[in-house]
Protein backbone atom coordinates (compact mmCIF):
# COMPACT_ATOMS: atom_id res chain seq x y z
CA UNK A 1 0.00 0.00 0.00
CA UNK A 2 2.34 2.85 -1.55
CA UNK A 3 1.51 5.84 -2.34
CA UNK A 4 2.08 6.66 -6.14
CA UNK A 5 2.90 10.25 -5.54
CA UNK A 6 0.72 12.97 -5.56
CA UNK A 7 -3.14 13.17 -7.14
CA UNK A 8 -3.48 16.53 -7.23
CA UNK A 9 -3.72 19.59 -5.32
CA UNK A 10 -6.67 22.06 -4.66
CA UNK A 11 -5.98 25.54 -4.01
CA UNK A 12 -8.15 28.63 -3.77
CA UNK A 13 -8.86 31.65 -6.37
CA UNK A 14 -11.05 35.25 -6.07
CA UNK A 15 -10.61 35.64 -10.22
CA UNK A 16 -11.60 32.65 -12.19
CA UNK A 17 -11.15 34.30 -15.16
CA UNK A 18 -7.75 35.81 -14.37
CA UNK A 19 -6.62 32.44 -12.97
CA UNK A 20 -7.57 30.99 -15.87
CA UNK A 21 -5.95 32.88 -18.29
CA UNK A 22 -2.70 32.47 -15.93
CA UNK A 23 -2.59 28.45 -15.93
CA UNK A 24 -3.50 27.91 -19.51
CA UNK A 25 -1.96 31.17 -21.37
CA UNK A 26 1.33 31.89 -19.08
CA UNK A 27 2.03 28.29 -17.81
CA UNK A 28 0.26 26.45 -20.68
CA UNK A 29 -1.40 24.15 -19.03
CA UNK A 30 -4.67 22.45 -20.30
CA UNK A 31 -8.37 22.98 -18.58
CA UNK A 32 -8.67 19.24 -18.71
CA UNK A 33 -12.31 19.48 -16.23
CA UNK A 34 -14.68 22.95 -15.89
CA UNK A 35 -16.98 21.80 -13.08
CA UNK A 36 -18.27 22.82 -9.50
CA UNK A 37 -17.42 22.29 -5.97
CA UNK A 38 -19.80 19.77 -4.93
CA UNK A 39 -20.25 21.03 -1.75
CA UNK A 40 -20.91 24.50 -2.81
CA UNK A 41 -21.84 24.33 -5.90
CA UNK A 42 -21.98 28.24 -6.59
CA UNK A 43 -18.09 27.74 -7.03
CA UNK A 44 -16.54 26.91 -10.10
CA UNK A 45 -13.81 24.00 -9.30
CA UNK A 46 -11.29 24.31 -12.04
CA UNK A 47 -8.99 21.19 -12.97
CA UNK A 48 -5.70 22.15 -15.07
CA UNK A 49 -3.29 19.50 -15.94
CA UNK A 50 -1.36 18.07 -18.93
CA UNK A 51 -2.38 17.07 -22.56
CA UNK A 52 -4.00 13.68 -21.04
CA UNK A 53 -5.41 14.90 -17.33
CA UNK A 54 -3.04 12.47 -16.00
CA UNK A 55 -3.14 11.67 -12.38
CA UNK A 56 -0.24 13.37 -10.56
CA UNK A 57 -0.66 16.78 -12.85
CA UNK A 58 -3.44 18.75 -12.24
CA UNK A 59 -3.44 21.64 -9.83
CA UNK A 60 -7.45 22.41 -9.16
CA UNK A 61 -9.00 25.69 -7.72
CA UNK A 62 -11.60 26.60 -5.64
CA UNK A 63 -13.58 30.14 -6.83
CA UNK A 64 -14.23 32.06 -3.80
CA UNK A 65 -15.52 35.45 -3.12
CA UNK A 66 -12.23 36.06 -0.42
CA UNK A 67 -9.57 38.30 -0.04
CA UNK A 68 -6.27 37.58 0.29
CA UNK A 69 -4.12 34.48 2.22
CA UNK A 70 -2.45 35.28 5.31
CA UNK A 71 0.62 33.20 5.28
CA UNK A 72 1.97 31.38 7.73
CA UNK A 73 2.11 27.63 9.07
CA UNK A 74 -0.20 24.69 9.26
CA UNK A 75 -0.46 24.93 5.62
CA UNK A 76 1.05 24.13 1.97
CA UNK A 77 3.41 26.66 1.27
CA UNK A 78 4.79 25.84 -2.08
CA UNK A 79 3.18 23.77 -4.99
CA UNK A 80 6.01 22.31 -7.39
CA UNK A 81 5.77 21.30 -11.11
CA UNK A 82 8.00 19.40 -12.75
CA UNK A 83 10.18 20.25 -15.76
CA UNK A 84 12.54 18.46 -18.06
CA UNK A 85 15.75 20.16 -16.96
CA UNK A 86 17.95 22.59 -16.88
CA UNK A 87 17.62 23.86 -20.33
CA UNK A 88 13.48 24.09 -19.50
CA UNK A 89 14.29 26.17 -16.23
CA UNK A 90 16.35 28.73 -18.34
CA UNK A 91 13.60 28.82 -20.84
CA UNK A 92 10.99 29.75 -18.13
CA UNK A 93 13.17 32.03 -16.28
CA UNK A 94 13.02 34.28 -19.70
CA UNK A 95 9.65 33.64 -20.49
CA UNK A 96 8.51 34.49 -16.88
CA UNK A 97 10.51 37.70 -17.04
CA UNK A 98 9.10 38.38 -20.13
CA UNK A 99 5.28 37.76 -19.20
CA UNK A 100 6.05 40.33 -15.84
CA UNK A 101 5.56 37.15 -13.58
CA UNK A 102 7.41 37.68 -9.75
CA UNK A 103 10.15 34.76 -9.53
CA UNK A 104 13.22 34.31 -8.08
CA UNK A 105 16.84 32.99 -9.39
CA UNK A 106 17.27 29.33 -10.46
CA UNK A 107 18.78 27.49 -7.34
CA UNK A 108 19.68 24.04 -5.63
CA UNK A 109 16.89 22.85 -3.54
CA UNK A 110 16.74 19.13 -2.29
CA UNK A 111 19.54 18.57 -5.08
CA UNK A 112 17.35 19.47 -8.14
CA UNK A 113 17.79 22.85 -10.15
CA UNK A 114 14.46 24.73 -9.14
CA UNK A 115 13.03 27.99 -10.12
CA UNK A 116 10.53 29.86 -7.39
CA UNK A 117 7.73 31.65 -8.43
CA UNK A 118 4.05 33.15 -7.60
CA UNK A 119 1.15 33.64 -9.98
CA UNK A 120 -0.93 37.08 -9.57
CA UNK A 121 -2.29 36.18 -6.44
CA UNK A 122 0.54 35.09 -4.34
CA UNK A 123 0.08 31.77 -5.06
CA UNK A 124 3.22 30.02 -4.63
CA UNK A 125 4.78 27.59 -7.18
CA UNK A 126 8.00 26.22 -8.20
CA UNK A 127 9.46 24.62 -11.17
CA UNK A 128 11.76 21.84 -10.88
CA UNK A 129 14.01 20.16 -12.96
CA UNK A 130 12.99 16.59 -13.12
CA UNK A 131 12.34 14.47 -16.33
CA UNK A 132 11.27 11.06 -14.64
CA UNK A 133 8.45 9.92 -15.87
CA UNK A 134 5.98 9.87 -19.03
CA UNK A 135 5.43 13.16 -20.65
CA UNK A 136 1.71 13.68 -22.44
CA UNK A 137 1.94 17.27 -23.79
CA UNK A 138 -1.20 19.79 -25.09
CA UNK A 139 -0.57 20.02 -28.55
CA UNK A 140 -2.74 23.35 -27.79
CA UNK A 141 -0.50 24.43 -25.09
CA UNK A 142 0.95 28.08 -25.75
CA UNK A 143 4.72 26.49 -24.30
CA UNK A 144 6.96 23.93 -27.27
CA UNK A 145 6.33 20.68 -26.15
CA UNK A 146 9.88 20.47 -24.73
CA UNK A 147 9.21 23.06 -21.70
CA UNK A 148 6.35 22.39 -20.66
CA UNK A 149 4.98 21.50 -17.30
CA UNK A 150 4.93 17.54 -16.50
CA UNK A 151 3.35 17.19 -13.72
CA UNK A 152 3.22 18.29 -9.72
CA UNK A 153 5.89 17.59 -7.21
CA UNK A 154 7.11 18.27 -5.09
CA UNK A 155 4.99 19.74 -2.70
CA UNK A 156 6.14 21.67 0.33
CA UNK A 157 4.11 21.83 3.54
CA UNK A 158 4.41 24.00 6.77
CA UNK A 159 4.42 22.79 10.48
CA UNK A 160 5.24 23.98 14.00
CA UNK A 161 5.95 20.84 14.99
CA UNK A 162 7.34 17.67 12.94
CA UNK A 163 6.74 14.69 15.67
CA UNK A 164 3.22 13.90 15.50
CA UNK A 165 3.23 14.42 11.84
CA UNK A 166 5.97 12.22 11.56
CA UNK A 167 4.64 9.30 12.87
CA UNK A 168 1.31 9.85 10.15
CA UNK A 169 3.50 10.09 7.23
CA UNK A 170 5.66 7.23 8.00
CA UNK A 171 3.54 4.70 10.15
CA UNK A 172 0.03 5.35 8.19
CA UNK A 173 1.00 6.58 4.84
CA UNK A 174 4.26 4.38 4.55
CA UNK A 175 6.53 7.41 3.81
CA UNK A 176 9.72 7.20 4.11
CA UNK A 177 12.39 10.20 5.37
CA UNK A 178 15.50 10.52 3.31
CA UNK A 179 16.95 14.25 4.59
CA UNK A 180 16.37 17.50 5.10
CA UNK A 181 17.54 20.78 3.88
CA UNK A 182 17.62 24.12 5.81
CA UNK A 183 14.78 22.96 8.03
CA UNK A 184 12.76 20.75 5.16
CA UNK A 185 12.36 17.65 5.91
CA UNK A 186 11.97 14.96 2.60
CA UNK A 187 9.71 12.34 2.52
CA UNK A 188 9.63 9.72 -0.01
CA UNK A 189 6.33 7.76 -1.46
CA UNK A 190 6.54 5.06 -3.72
CA UNK A 191 6.70 7.19 -7.15
CA UNK A 192 10.46 7.91 -9.25
CA UNK A 193 11.14 11.83 -8.90
CA UNK A 194 9.84 14.73 -7.74
CA UNK A 195 6.09 13.65 -7.27
CA UNK A 196 6.96 11.50 -4.93
CA UNK A 197 8.08 13.85 -2.38
CA UNK A 198 6.69 16.04 0.07
CA UNK A 199 9.05 18.77 1.71
CA UNK A 200 7.56 19.31 5.11
CA UNK A 201 9.28 22.56 6.98
CA UNK A 202 9.76 22.93 10.42
CA UNK A 203 9.24 26.73 12.39
CA UNK A 204 7.42 26.86 15.66
CA UNK A 205 7.52 31.19 14.80
CA UNK A 206 5.34 31.54 12.61
CA UNK A 207 1.61 32.27 13.18
CA UNK A 208 -1.52 29.78 11.87
CA UNK A 209 -2.22 30.49 8.31
CA UNK A 210 -5.51 32.10 7.20
CA UNK A 211 -7.11 30.47 4.00
CA UNK A 212 -7.78 32.46 1.32
CA UNK A 213 -6.94 33.68 -2.51
CA UNK A 214 -3.17 32.00 -3.10
CA UNK A 215 -3.63 29.76 -0.17
CA UNK A 216 -3.79 25.69 -0.75
CA UNK A 217 -6.98 24.09 0.55
CA UNK A 218 -5.64 20.17 0.47
CA UNK A 219 -3.22 18.21 -1.13
CA UNK A 220 -4.05 14.39 -2.85
CA UNK A 221 -2.09 11.73 -2.91
CA UNK A 222 -2.52 9.06 -5.94
CA UNK A 223 -3.65 5.44 -4.46
CA UNK A 224 -4.55 2.88 -7.38
CA UNK A 225 -8.26 2.45 -7.66
CA UNK A 226 -8.08 -1.27 -6.57
CA UNK A 227 -6.34 0.04 -2.55
CA UNK A 228 -9.39 2.44 -2.19
CA UNK A 229 -11.44 0.09 0.57
CA UNK A 230 -7.55 -1.46 1.58
CA UNK A 231 -7.00 2.74 2.51
CA UNK A 232 -10.37 3.16 4.16
CA UNK A 233 -9.98 0.34 6.02
CA UNK A 234 -6.42 1.29 7.01
CA UNK A 235 -7.57 4.76 8.06
CA UNK A 236 -10.18 3.24 10.47
CA UNK A 237 -8.23 0.68 11.76
CA UNK A 238 -5.71 2.85 13.08
CA UNK A 239 -8.45 5.13 14.60
CA UNK A 240 -7.61 8.27 12.29
CA UNK A 241 -11.04 10.70 12.02
CA UNK A 242 -12.02 10.86 8.10
CA UNK A 243 -14.50 11.34 5.88
CA UNK A 244 -15.55 8.05 5.31
CA UNK A 245 -15.89 7.08 1.36
CA UNK A 246 -16.57 10.04 -1.09
CA UNK A 247 -17.04 9.46 -4.82
CA UNK A 248 -16.24 12.27 -7.20
CA UNK A 249 -17.31 10.93 -10.09
CA UNK A 250 -14.05 11.12 -11.85
CA UNK A 251 -11.98 9.37 -8.89
CA UNK A 252 -12.49 8.18 -5.47
CA UNK A 253 -11.53 10.17 -2.42
CA UNK A 254 -10.79 9.79 1.49
CA UNK A 255 -10.24 13.13 3.55
CA UNK A 256 -8.66 13.63 6.92
CA UNK A 257 -6.27 16.16 8.38
CA UNK A 258 -2.60 15.57 9.50
CA UNK A 259 -1.76 16.48 13.20
CA UNK A 260 -0.93 20.07 12.50
CA UNK A 261 -3.86 20.59 10.53
CA UNK A 262 -3.18 20.51 7.10
CA UNK A 263 -6.10 18.67 4.88
CA UNK A 264 -5.10 15.43 3.09
CA UNK A 265 -6.70 13.64 0.32
CA UNK A 266 -6.51 9.95 -0.95
CA UNK A 267 -7.80 10.09 -4.91
CA UNK A 268 -8.04 7.00 -6.94
CA UNK A 269 -6.03 6.71 -10.20
CA UNK A 270 -9.48 5.89 -12.02
CA UNK A 271 -11.46 6.42 -13.61
CA UNK A 272 -10.48 9.76 -14.73
CA UNK A 273 -11.20 12.58 -16.78
CA UNK A 274 -12.43 11.20 -19.95
CA UNK A 275 -15.22 9.09 -18.12
CA UNK A 276 -17.82 11.73 -19.08
CA UNK A 277 -16.16 14.15 -21.97
CA UNK A 278 -13.76 12.51 -25.62
CA UNK A 279 -10.53 13.42 -24.48
CA UNK A 280 -10.42 15.92 -26.93
CA UNK A 281 -12.84 17.88 -25.46
CA UNK A 282 -11.71 17.83 -21.81
CA UNK A 283 -12.64 21.15 -20.10
CA UNK A 284 -14.37 22.67 -22.99
CA UNK A 285 -18.08 22.63 -21.11
CA UNK A 286 -19.59 22.34 -17.97
CA UNK A 287 -18.77 18.92 -17.26
CA UNK A 288 -21.48 18.12 -13.77
CA UNK A 289 -21.39 14.78 -11.69
CA UNK A 290 -24.53 12.99 -12.39
CA UNK A 291 -25.93 13.84 -8.74
CA UNK A 292 -26.23 17.64 -9.93
CA UNK A 293 -27.12 16.71 -13.39
CA UNK A 294 -30.43 17.65 -12.49
CA UNK A 295 -29.61 21.23 -11.29
CA UNK A 296 -27.82 22.13 -14.39
CA UNK A 297 -29.50 25.54 -15.31
CA UNK A 298 -29.53 26.53 -11.93
CA UNK A 299 -25.85 26.47 -11.35
CA UNK A 300 -24.96 27.77 -14.79
CA UNK A 301 -26.95 30.75 -14.21
CA UNK A 302 -25.07 31.24 -10.89
CA UNK A 303 -21.35 31.20 -12.67
CA UNK A 304 -19.22 33.72 -14.03
CA UNK A 305 -17.75 33.49 -17.55
CA UNK A 306 -14.20 32.69 -18.10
Amino acid sequence: MNLKGFHHLTAVTADAPGNHHFYTKNLGLRLVKKTVNQDDTSAYHLFYADGAGSPGTDITFFDWPVGRERRGTHSVTRTGFRVAGEESLNWWQKRLAAEGIAHEKIAEQAGRLTLNFEDPEGQRLALVADSEGEAHPWDQSPVPAEHQIRGLGPITMSVPDLRHTDVLLTKLMNMVPTGSFAGTHVYKMGAPGAVGELHVTVDPTLPPAQQGAGSVHHVAFNIPYADYEAWADRLRSMKVPNSGPVDRFWFKSLYFREPNGVLFELATDAPGFATDEPMDKLGTTLSLPPFLEGRRAQIEAGLKKL
